[in-house]
């Protein structure tokens, strides 16, 4: 059976769209670069909670907070897109990463990603 070529144009067409697009996103993805510097200065909504060994949350329910010092960079990024999507639950992330822009997400998981044990603590704490 043939196509016809209003069906073989309309495919075509829609597999260029999405081949464009996705070159649009990967290359809007590739220009934000978290810098830790400037991250160390956007944690003042985190460090409330994530400083703080064995801490817990109790809204909604008992929560543990994770300490993500040492974290990869790009797992907090999804995170944190995530709970501003709506995706991930927790009332105090959704509304702490809405706040958040691309660029600052970037440079607070690059914050994050370089501490390790022997890190000196953040002024901020």
């Amino acid at each position: 059976m043939m196509k016809s070529n209003a069906t073989v144009s309309k495919n075509i067409i829609f597999s260029l769209s999405l081949i464009f697009s996705s070159i649009c996103f990967n290359s809007q993805a590739a220009e934000i670069q978290g810098n830790p510097e400037a991250g160390a200065s956007k944690v003042r909504l985190c460090i409330g909670c994530h400083a703080i060994p064995g801490y817990r949350s109790s809204v909604p329910e008992i929560y543990t907070v994770p300490m993500i010092g040492g974290q990869s960079s790009g797992y907090i990024v999804s995170s944190l897109q995530a709970y501003k999507k709506g995706e991930r639950k927790h009332p105090t992330m959704r509304s702490v990463a809405g706040s958040l822009t691309d660029q600052d997400m970037a440079d607070i998981a690059e914050y994050y990603a370089a501490q390790i044990a022997s890190s000196s603590p953040n002024k901020l704490k």
